[in-house]
């Protein structure tokens, strides 16, 4: 983000002409680095606008969670007589998605044929049956599958899992790893999910078989890890890491986070350790995720009033979301944790601005795994 900022300031400390192209560019790569505020600002700026400007800022608004604003914009667009196209569409359904509107959601997603004779891609279907996973509508999300035009890639039934772990639907979520196991037996996320399923369902045994299964066959699961950009060094962490220079240090920070949540009543969710573990070592094998890691180092390195950002590979756990909570308003401090919930479909982000929590998320194209560490 620093060095997009500063590419940012650049061109206006030179007075390099503002095209269109360079405005595109700033206010996609300031969105991709979670500057929107400044993505918007320069949209704003802007004297001329395409189709690209429009869809840009859509994207990054929905991408931080603002699926009103977002909706706003697109709506502006069309008053412009700037014609939405495909891309301009995904944006929308997604900022839907995660604003939780899906009657608003559907009616968008019907007048792209009906309206602007764009035919829906795979990616707008996507976009669908997260919306309706996300709320809790898994057998409308699953309806929609089976009535799809177009044949289901795997991200979309992987988009399923993620609802049926969500919501508590373990045997639609098995079923369907099964089938993409038998379809895709190469990918390793269809082996972390079917094990992920066991474990949730604590059938340790199955899970050991896939375990095994991986092994034999030479895959691999993606390890977690959680990256920090400060004073222009990048510092990656991975669970139980002890190779940082000053990862005593950045233990006893965890260490005093975790005694101030117990504190104020935090309880560990220990159901994200999918391990054959008791209850004391599940809170144990929570207490040192790269996240809290990677938050603890930069509590460490940063004064209070500084925006921290955090990115993950794979799923930030549902216990390092009340960590960061907890641990920033204490600080004084704005963070923003970025992961890879679901591969090759969505982005989210956990953000704290005035201690408060919100989530929102992009779409990306990624081969990472819902997974945590």
């Amino acid at each position: 983000m620093e060095l997009a900022r500063w590419v940012g300031q650049f061109v206006e400390r030179e007075g390099i002409g503002k095209s269109v192209t360079l405005c595109n560019a700033l206010i996609d790569t300031l969105a991709k680095c979670g500057d929107v505020d400044g993505a918007v600002a320069v949209f704003h700026g802007m004297e001329e606008r395409t189709v690209v400007s429009w869809t840009s800022v859509i994207d990054a608004l929905a991408m931080e969670g603002r699926g009103k604003e977002a909706l706003v914009v697109f709506e502006e667009m069309k008053t412009a007589g700037m014609p939405p196209d495909d891309v301009a569409f995904i944006g929308v359904l997604t900022a839907c998605s995660h604003a939780g509107m899906v009657d608003e959601g559907y009616a968008y997603f019907d007048s792209m044929k009906m309206e602007y004779g764009i035919d829906p891609k795979i990616e707008h279907y996507g976009c669908m049956v997260d919306m309706f996973g996300r709320a809790g509508m898994v057998e409308r999300a699953m309806e929609f599958v089976r009535t799809m035009p177009i044949k289901p890639n795997p991200i979309i039934w992987r988009t399923l899992v993620a609802a049926c772990r969500a919501h508590g639907r373990h045997e639609l979520g098995e079923t369907i790893s099964r089938n993409l196991l038998n379809e895709y037996p190469s990918h390793e996320a269809n082996y972390v999910m079917l094990s992920n399923v066991y474990a949730l369902t604590q059938r340790w045994k199955e899970k050991s078989e896939i375990r095994r299964e991986m092994s034999k066959r030479g895959i691999k699961k993606v390890p977690g890890c959680s990256l920090v950009e400060l004073d222009g060094e990048v510092h990656e962490f991975m669970a139980g890491d002890e190779t940082h220079p000053q990862w005593k240090e950045i233990y006893m920070m965890v260490e005093e986070i975790a005694r101030e949540l117990r504190r104020i009543g935090h309880i560990p969710t220990t159901s994200e350790v999918l391990l054959d573990l008791d209850e004391e070592d599940k809170e144990g094998a929570l207490q040192w995720h790269s996240e809290k890691l990677a938050i603890a180092f930069v509590l460490l390195r940063t004064p209070p009033g500084t925006q921290i950002r955090v990115v993950k590979n794979l799923r930030v756990c549902l216990d390092c979301i009340p960590v960061s909570d907890g641990s920033l308003k204490s600080a004084s401090q704005k963070m923003m944790v970025k992961d890879n919930l679901f591969p090759g479909s969505f982005c989210k982000y956990f953000k704290i601005e005035d201690n408060t929590l919100v989530t929102s998320w992009m779409h990306l194209t990624m081969n990472g795994v819902s997974s945590s560490d």
